[in-house]
C-alpha cells in the first residue's frame, strides 16, 4: 500500500525559516507565516522537512486511493515559494487570475517573492481551498486546528 512521505512533524516551524538561507526569502516566509496563520486561525505545523502546514483534512479519491493532507500550505523553496491549495476548485483558478506574477502546477502555485502577489488574493485562496476541501469530503473529515 502506498504511504504518502509528506507527514505531519514535530519539528520547529520557527527554526525551519531561521535556517533559511536568504534574507529576503526567510523575511518573506515570515510574513506567510503571517498571513496564513491569522488567515486560517490555526497553528502552523510541519509537514515533512520543508512543508508549513494548516490544519488537515482526509481525502478519498474515486479512484479508492485514500490519505491525509494538510488543508493549507507554503514552503520557501530555493527558486522560489510553493502555495499549497486544494486542487479541481474552479474558483481557485478564477482567483489566480487576479493574484500576480505566479506560475501554477496541479497542487502547488509557484511565486518568486510576495512583492509580486496581491496578498488580499492570497487570503481568498487560503479561504476558498478550505471551504473547498471542507464542501468536498465533510466537516467529518477536516480538522481546523
Amino acid at each position: 500500500m502506498y504511504e504518502l512521505k509528506t507527514q505531519p512533524t514535530d519539528a520547529s516551524v520557527m527554526a525551519f525559516i531561521e535556517s533559511v538561507d536568504h534574507p529576503k526569502k526567510r523575511e518573506d516566509a515570515f510574513r506567510l507565516l503571517d498571513i496564513f496563520s491569522e488567515t486560517t486561525g490555526m497553528e502552523p505545523k510541519m509537514w515533512g522537512s520543508s512543508i508549513i502546514g494548516y490544519g488537515a483534512c482526509r481525502y478519498k479519491y474515486n479512484s479508492g486511493h485514500e490519505g491525509d493532507s494538510m488543508l493549507v500550505g507554503f514552503s520557501p523553496r530555493k527558486a522560489r515559494f510553493s502555495l499549497y491549495f486544494a486542487t479541481g476548485d474552479e474558483k481557485r483558478e478564477e482567483l489566480l487570475k487576479e493574484f500576480g506574477k505566479h506560475k501554477s502546477g496541479k497542487a502547488c502555485v509557484y511565486v518568486n517573492k510576495l512583492d509580486d502577489i496581491n496578498t488580499d488574493i492570497l487570503k481568498e485562496l487560503i479561504h476558498q481551498s478550505i471551504a473547498f476541501l471542507t464542501d468536498t469530503y465533510g466537516e467529518e473529515n477536516v480538522i481546523k486546528e
